[in-house]
């Protein structure tokens, strides 16, 4: 009996606004999909630290944030 498959297409046609925004590790290329740790450091910032699951290296990134008002 012949096997059938069926393709899908990896392009997404609205892709996920945070997908975008996932860092990549630097030493080897690979997709970070969660922070080891987070802090807020100040006024809207908010620190991450990342740690890479392939190689084992580890940066910190920095994010401002927006607030919003409540109404």
């Amino acid at each position: 009996m012949p096997a059938i498959a069926e393709i899908l297409s990896t392009l997404a046609s609205r892709p996920d606004p945070r997908g975008c925004d996932l860092p990549t590790c630097p030493v080897c290329a690979d997709t970070m999909v969660a922070a080891e740790a987070s802090a807020y450091l100040q006024d809207n910032v908010i620190s991450y630290l990342w740690t890479c699951d392939t190689c084992g290296y580890g940066f910190v990134t920095k994010h401002s944030v927006k607030r919003f008002a409540c109404n």
